[in-house]
């Protein structure tokens, strides 16, 4: 029979710990396994493994090229083969910065897959922290929090897909309105996701995940994108349009619509990009743009079975005649936004009917801002 293991990512360290020492608590015969990632720029880790009663090994583990994605592979999944012959319940107690979807994926292989069995995927918060951290711009290197060398990331950027992949939150610290504001808050960026106290946390000893779910609730093209919403100052804002955006009007418009909201993220269509889907990600006034694949309308028929059924019903939901699932999604949150002048600037970055009218070809040379960007990662 497989042992259940659950994930327990989170920035704020006195969050996880006080999770995993409750699972712990309530888990008879459980072990939990941390790597402290603090000298990993110098190519080695810590690896702590404890139980409810106390640490039972520490040891410093050698890294061929000072990354999570080694550590993950050389040593978390060995030891948690090994620790499983003689454990209830495996929690991986991850870094501050490691993003959990990685880890669960390498955790959800099929090498291990008859032994280990992913259950949860929790991200514990602190709630006196989290509102504000979700808006912070730091550099991971600048506040001493980098996964591997090198490390570019942003504070906020790994806090918003510690929240958004998780399939639990939880709440640690923090008075009664802290408690509030963070529901609030992650109500708006994982509304679909429950959130608990550290004292009442959800069943993690039940059936497999499916990581390949898990992933489609965040990928661009099949994302659970929050709804249109206002919870006291918090709003989210969704824009969602049919016709192509010009590119040079939108790059004009990025700083504006980036700055105005903490968090925004979605799919969208540029006119000189007429077969790619492009993904927006933005968090505390960062953004990036990715190439997120081609539309499914661009595809011959034929390889749509191919495609997974999330991928086939988002396409569905956004399908028109003309334009097959080609679609502006995108997903703005922050306090007190501007519901209108969001609207109005990216609906000023459209093609007008004159632009439109000239048709592909024509758009082809429009001006693209974008192009270093996405052309680089074509490279």
């Amino acid at each position: 029979m497989s042992i259940p293991v659950v994930l327990v990512a989170g920035l704020h360290a006195s969050a996880r710990t006080a999770t995993v020492d409750r699972l712990l608590s309530a888990h008879p015969g459980s072990v939990a396994v941390h790597h402290d990632l603090r000298t990993v720029t110098l190519d080695r880790v810590e690896r702590v493994v404890r139980d409810r009663s106390g640490v039972l090994d520490l040891a410093e583990v050698r890294l061929a090229h000072g990354c999570v994605t080694c550590a993950v592979r050389e040593d978390l999944l060995p030891q948690l083969l090994r620790l499983a012959a003689t454990a209830s319940l495996l929690v991986v107690e991850l870094w501050d910065s490691v993003e959990p979807r990685s880890v669960a994926e390498a955790v959800d292989c099929e090498q291990a897959r008859d032994i280990l069995r992913l259950t949860s995927v929790l991200t514990a918060l602190d709630a006196e922290h989290m509102p504000v951290d979700i808006s912070r711009g730091d550099l991971l290197a600048d506040i001493d929090r980098p996964a591997a060398t090198g490390d570019r990331r942003y504070l906020a950027e790994v806090l918003a897909r510690q929240i958004e992949y998780a399939t639990g939150l939880v709440l640690h610290g923090g008075d009664e309105e802290d408690a509030d504001l963070s529901r609030a808050v992650l109500a708006h960026l994982a509304p679909v996701t429950p959130v608990h106290p550290v004292t009442g946390l959800p069943r993690v000893t039940g059936a497999a995940l499916c990581t390949g779910e898990l992933a489609e609730r965040v990928d661009p093209a099949t994302a659970q994108l929050p709804c249109d919403a206002r919870t006291g100052e918090i709003t989210t804002v969704v824009w969602h349009r049919l016709g192509p955006l010009h590119p040079a009007r939108l790059f004009e418009a990025v700083d504006e619509l980036v700055t105005c909201s903490v968090r925004s993220r979605g799919r969208f269509w540029l006119a000189t990009r007429h077969e790619q889907m492009l993904a927006w990600d933005a968090v505390a006034g960062v953004i990036s743009v990715e190439d997120a694949g081609p539309w499914l309308t661009t595809l011959p028929e034929a390889t749509w079975d191919t495609v997974s059924p999330a991928r086939r019903m988002a396409a569905a939901l956004d399908w028109n005649p003309i334009m097959g699932d080609r679609v502006q999604h995108l997903v703005f949150t922050g306090p007190d936004l501007d519901r209108a002048r969001i609207h109005e600037l990216l609906d000023s970055c459209l093609l007008t009917e004159r632009e439109a009218a000239a048709g592909s070809d024509a758009w082809a040379a429009f001006d693209d801002p974008f192009a270093p960007i996405l052309d680089l990662e074509a490279v």
